[in-house]
Order: structure tokens, then C-alpha cells, then sequence
């Protein structure tokens, strides 16, 4: 692949854009963060792929959040544009004339990560009054059973092998369930103590969670020093640890992951019904909980609402623009159905290097792939495969879509990714010529302040404008 490049690159190297990157790059390797760091940057021409700058082109980083430039195009290319998730509601048994259900009622998730989000019009007040109609419409004023939260399409493993500790039990780092809720995650509000080192108090969790366990260990940190929280559980534990300081000027709540999403949806339709009258005899509960006490298959029920989640290029402007790992993690186990493979994380990646392969010829080696969001930090890509799936998406028809759905950072639109000791930009820009560039630049392996880095990488991509 390499071969096929530098002549290419020959052609444009006594250009001034590229003595100008060229310049920039020799410092940039040259300062003192990036000792012992390994540096990638590839830059094409946007409209013919042709390349204008390429080191450590086929050296494979760790590409941070950027990898949701690829599993979001792989999507849009595999499922359409169109593509929405869809999530049923239904009841067991049957009802009587009276209006008595005996029977359960089945939340049936199918892979949607936007259910119950406020991002959309769809949050969880209207989606519970959603459920609640249709429970009603259907004739049902009295339970004899229980709402049941089945999320059997993605299996039980929720977090892809590799995920760190540190992470899983975070909102960055919520576990990929077919029945997802409130994207997978919940709000503590917390008041620094009086003096550094104190513990803080949590003054309010929201919603509450009665089955939940939170373990406060959080110490008061120094002004300035922000929010450095972690949530350390399990999925499907029911006690949450919150560990790290808070600074003592510090007035934002944190934001822990939801450990099973599934009996969360269940618990609040249950809680929702109670309200109206209409209660269930038994507790609510999940489908994988039902199959630890005695296996056996899903009975039929009758459906009686569906949700349609909004439609993917909605999903992906959130997925890019916020960088919201849950919906990557949902993405891979969607392109593995689609594909007809078990919906698992490993079957979504091979999907997506299967894809590129095909389609650009790009070695799978090039896109050692753990997830779909980048957050494993076992994630291997090369810069010039990144720069080149980008290349190719300009001629789609969702393509001002899936552009508008990149975030603008130092005047540029670009994907950013960031983990320990990782930073990753990749995107689009038109330099003062008039050529439309596209790029991807990773380091790993830095070392020191992380604003500083970033700082020096944008000095760097500056001189694509």
C-alpha cells in the first residue's frame, strides 16, 4: 500500500501547503511532549484522494474517539440512512372482560440507545405516557404479573472485552443492551465539604434508584480542580462505589451509568403504572433475571405499541457530535445482525473491516478494531486508512449529514478522540487555496499537560487552513 503512495506524494512534495505541514510536523515531532510518542498524520486531497502528506502512515494508534468516524460511515453505508431501532411493547396471557391482565407486560428493546433520551422528543416522561396509552387503549386496568424489561438480543455481555475498570461504570462507559434507558445513565448531585479532603455529601440522586447502593467515597478536591469522579460497578451490580475528589468550587452533578438499563426501563413502567392505578401483583424484573431461576424460551405476546427510534443520521449527529460511546457499541451489534451474525462485538468488527476491505481494498490489519467507539485502548488504526474511509464519503448522498455531524474544534470540522495518554483529530478542511483537505493525526504516548498537547496539535493542523 505504501508503494502505491509516495508516488503520489513525489508529485505535490515541492508544494507550499505541503513544506508548510512538513515544517510544522519536524517541530511538533521535535518537542519535548512528544519524546517518546508515536505520531501519525495523513492528509489527502479531499476530492481526488491524492496525497499531500503522509508520516507514520501505516503505523497502527490507538485512535481514541475518532473510530466513530468509521463505524458511524460503515453504518450509514450497511443499515441506510433511514435505519431506525425498534422497541416493543406487548403483554403475555390474555385479558379478561373486566380488564384483567393474566399475563405479564414485555418491554421488547431492539437495540435502540436513543430510547427515553432527552436529546430527542422522545425522553422518558413521553415515553412512559407512550406505554401508558397504549396499556389502557388495550383494555388493561388490572395485572396479574409483572412488567418484564427482555433485552435477549445482544446477549449478556454488555461491555466489550478490553474496556478498563476505571470506565464501565460511567456514563462514557455504559454497557450496550438491546434495552437500553435515559442512555444508560443517571445524575448524582454533590456538595463539596467544608475544607479539602473532606467528604463530600450527595444531596440528591435523579430519579431515585431504591435498588441501588451508592457507597460514597469521594473527597473534596482544590478549586480548580474539577470533577474527578469515578463510578466503579459491575454490569447488572446493584451497589455503585463513587470514588476521587471534587473540587470545592465545583457545581455540576456526575453522571454514573445505569448497571442493568433493562430492569431500569421495567421499574420505571412498573412505578408509572402503580401511579395510574393500575398495579402489577409481582415485582418487576428482566428476562435474562426470569432465566436464571428456569430457562426456557420467550412466550408469545401480543404487541400493542412500538417505538421507532429517530432515524440513523439523527442517531449519528449525536453519536459524532457529543461522542456517545453507547450509540457505537449499539451501532457494531446492529451491523452484526444485519449481517446475519450473532450480535456481539467481535462479529460487528469484522463487519466493518469486512467492509472496507471490499469496498476500498483497506487491509483489516489496518483497522484492528476492540468496539465501535474507540474507548478500548486496545483499538489499532492507521491514519492513512482513516483519512482514506473519509475521502471516499464525500460522494454519498447522506454525506452533508454525516459531515454536519462533526464536532468544529480550532475552526475545523473534526472528530476528536481522547484516552490516556492518546489524542486523535480527524476531518475535513479547505485550505486557503481552495483545496479541500481531509486528515487524520494521532499521537500516543504523549506526555504532560493535555491542553498543552492539544494546543500544539492544533498549531500543526493550522496550516491546512
Amino acid at each position: 500500500m505504501l508503494a502505491c503512495c509516495l508516488p503520489t506524494l513525489s508529485m505535490f512534495a515541492q508544494s507550499e501547503l505541503a513544506k508548510k505541514i512538513e515544517q510544522a510536523y519536524t517541530r511538533f515531532a521535535a518537542d519535548e511532549q512528544m519524546q517518546y510518542a508515536s505520531i501519525s498524520l495523513t492528509v489527502l486531497d479531499a476530492q481526488t484522494g491524492e496525497v499531500l502528506f503522509i508520516k507514520n502512515e501505516m503505523q497502527g494508534l490507538a485512535p481514541a474517539s475518532t473510530l466513530k468516524t468509521i463505524t458511524s460511515a460503515t453504518a450509514l453505508y450497511l443499515l441506510g440512512p433511514n435505519f431506525t431501532y425498534k422497541t416493543s411493547l406487548g403483554y403475555t396471557g390474555s385479558i379478561s372482560k373486566e380488564g384483567i391482565l393474566t399475563g405479564d407486560i414485555i418491554l421488547l428493546g431492539g437495540g435502540d440507545p436513543s430510547l427515553g433520551s432527552w436529546r430527542y422528543n422522545q425522553g422518558t416522561s413521553a415515553v412512559l405516557t407512550q406505554w401508558l396509552n397504549a396499556i389502557k387503549q388495550a383494555g388493561i386496568k388490572q395485572i396479574q404479573g409483572k412488567v418484564v424489561g427482555c433485552d435477549s438480543l445482544y446477549g449478556a455481555q454488555i461491555t466489550p472485552d478490553g474496556w478498563i475498570w476505571q470506565d464501565m461504570g460511567n456514563y462514557y462507559g455504559a454497557g450496550a443492551t438491546s434495552l437500553s434507558w435515559h442512555e444508560n445513565q443517571l445524575d448524582v448531585y454533590i456538595k463539596p465539604g467544608a475544607k479539602v479532603g473532606d467528604l463530600v455529601s450527595l444531596t440528591k440522586i435523579e430519579p431515585t434508584y431504591p435498588y441501588l447502593q451508592f457507597i460514597n467515597e469521594i473527597k473534596t478536591g482544590p478549586a480548580g480542580s474539577g470533577d474527578k469522579v469515578y463510578a466503579y460497578a459491575a454490569p447488572y451490580s446493584t451497589v455503585v462505589y463513587l470514588r476521587g475528589t471534587y473540587g470545592i468550587d465545583w457545581t455540576k452533578p456526575i453522571s454514573p451509568a445505569i448497571p442493568d438499563p433493562a430492569f431500569e426501563a421495567a421499574y420505571r413502567l412498573a412505578d408509572t403504572l402503580r401511579t395510574a392505578g393500575i398495579v402489577p401483583s409481582e415485582a418487576p424484573t428482566t428476562w435474562r433475571r426470569m432465566q436464571e431461576h428456569q430457562p426456557s424460551t420467550l412466550p408469545s405476546y401480543q404487541v400493542i405499541h412500538t417505538i421507532n427510534s429517530p432515524k440513523l443520521t439523527d442517531l449519528v449527529f449525536w453519536f459524532n457530535r457529543k461522542s456517545i460511546n453507547l450509540y457505537g457499541e449499539n451501532l457494531l451489534k446492529a451491523l452484526a445482525l444485519n449481517a446475519g451474525k450473532p450480535a456481539v462485538t467481535q462479529a460487528g468488527a469484522e463487519v466493518v473491516k469486512n467492509f472496507w476491505k471490499n469496498k476500498l481494498d483497506i487491509d483489516p490489519y489496518s483497522l484492528n478494531i476492540s468496539d465501535g467507539s474507540g474507548l478500548s485502548p486496545a483499538n489499532r488504526v492507521s491514519t492513512l486508512s482513516m483519512a482514506k474511509i473519509l475521502q471516499s464519503l464525500k460522494k454519498e448522498s447522506w454525506f452533508a449529514s454525516y459531515y454536519e455531524s462533526l464536532p468544529t474544534y480550532n475552526g475545523m470540522k473534526m472528530k476528536s478522540g481522547s484516552i490516556a495518554d492518546v489524542l486523535a483529530y480527524a476531518g475535513y478542511q479547505r485550505s486557503a487555496s481552495g483545496k479541500e483537505l481531509v486528515f487524520a493525526f494521532m499521537i500516543n504516548n504523549y506526555h504532560g499537560n493535555t491542553p498543552l498537547a492539544k494546543k500544539k496539535m492544533y498549531a500543526l493542523l493550522d496550516q491546512l487552513k
